[in-house]
């Protein structure tokens, strides 16, 4: 089960209530840890063999934590920025992809160390994005971007 585009193993359940084990590593790249009891999340189940892909692909491994700076009415949706820790600076490229709270979302632009995405209504309505202004959300760079990069610090660039 994806929590905030956490991917955590159910261990118990009842009605309307789930049970995660938190490790150490969970608890120090999430926000888990600072939620108050009631508090809204996005909810997704593990993609399935067969399922349609709604997005880019995403592990549910959290990165690290991102500010959210800014999430203003707009045109069609909201404007919404996200102030990034420097070591993921160098995972981010404008028209690509990055999992925010477990939502698959285009960065329109990088400023200094920001990322600045548009919200569409339908995203505004279905997930907790539009709630954040102010507070710290998930982070998960694109895969192909960490692997790419991973393969270029053992490899190096050849000719």
């Amino acid at each position: 089960m994806a929590v905030d585009g956490c991917c955590l193993t159910v261990v118990d359940k009842g009605e309307g209530r789930l049970a995660f084990d938190l490790s150490e590593e969970t608890l120090s790249r999430t926000r888990f840890a600072r939620l108050a009891p009631g508090t809204r999340v996005n909810l997704e189940p593990a993609l399935r063999v067969g399922d349609p892909l709604g997005g880019h692909w995403v592990s549910g491994h959290v990165d690290a934590l991102g500010e959210v700076v800014e999430l203003a009415p707009a045109e069609d949706g909201a404007s919404f920025v996200v102030r990034l820790p420097d070591a993921l600076l160098g995972y981010v490229a404008v028209k690509g992809s990055v999992a925010i709270n477990g939502v698959s979302l285009t960065i329109n632009a990088i400023e200094e160390d920001c990322i600045r995405m548009h919200l569409i209504p339908h995203t505004l309505a279905h997930t907790n994005l539009g709630e954040m202004a102010g507070s710290y959300v998930h982070v998960e760079v694109d895969l192909i971007a960490r692997y790419l990069a991973r393969w270029l610090e053992v490899y190096g660039v050849r000719r």
